[in-house]
């Protein structure tokens, strides 16, 4: 989508903003002895509390307000009665509507006392965003953004995945142009100002390759490795890019 007023931009921000409130309610909360279901309740009170509406609850028919992926899970684990245990991670994933406009955002947290390859991936996971967002920038190309996170996980001995992606968001969650982790630079649409992106690097400990569950919805690591997931939503100015969902 492209933002045509400051009206909209103000409301993508507050969107963001009931997001960032959430993952940030995460740090306090996730730890040893809770269930993935009571993450999930914090998240939904909170974002009806703060005047938005859950952007997961009911998308095609996905049964829960955030993605709760433990460990090996990718992305879109849905919250139940899993208990949470000393050294695992788990990537929330939280999208919220607000007067209209969406703002979306993940984070991979540790859980307890973490190994420190585990440590790594989730710091190499947030990185790579970062090296990605770099290049959001008026003129360049969209898999100039790609190829930076890319580069940067492959580097430090991770990989990233392949079949899932970023994308455009807006008045809906998931709008035009898919934003991929990886590929060539200078390809794909030319970037301007105004574009709102969810820019999500999502990568594995080992092999890239993954697969959904039966459950429909669950992604996970086809070699049972680790995953770490880190996104924010982004708009594209004339000075830069800005992040719409952080505190």
């Amino acid at each position: 989508m492209y933002i045509k007023s400051d009206r909209e931009i103000e409301i993508m921000r507050s969107a963001g903003r009931i997001v960032a409130e959430v993952l940030e309610k995460m740090k306090e909360v996730i730890q040893p002895g809770i269930t993935t279901k009571e993450i999930d309740q914090l998240a939904e009170e909170h974002i009806r509390k703060s005047g938005g509406i859950p952007a997961f609850l009911g998308y095609n028919g996905y049964p829960a307000s955030v993605c709760a992926s433990v460990n090996e899970e990718v992305v879109h684990g849905i919250p139940g009665h899993r208990v949470l245990r000393d050294g695992d991670i788990i990537g929330i994933d939280v999208g919220a509507f607000y007067n209209g406009y969406c703002g979306d955002a993940a984070r991979t947290f540790e859980v307890g006392n973490c190994s420190e390859k585990a440590k790594r991936l989730i710091k190499v996971a947030e990185e790579s965003f970062f090296a990605g967002v770099e290049y959001a920038q008026e003129g360049n190309r969209l898999q100039d953004i790609s190829h930076a996170i890319q580069v940067h996980v492959e580097s430090n001995g991770f990989s990233v995945v392949r079949s899932l992606v970023g994308h455009g968001i807006g008045k809906n969650m998931h709008e035009d142009p898919q934003v991929p982790n990886y590929g060539l630079p200078k390809r794909g649409p030319r970037l301007a100002a105004g574009l709102t992106l969810a820019i999500e690097p999502m990568i594995n400990e080992g092999k890239f390759h993954v697969r959904t569950l039966s459950d429909g919805w669950t992604v996970v690591t086809s070699d049972g490795s680790l995953s770490a997931h880190y996104e924010n939503t982004i708009v594209i100015t004339a000075n830069g890019p800005e992040i719409l969902t952080k505190l």
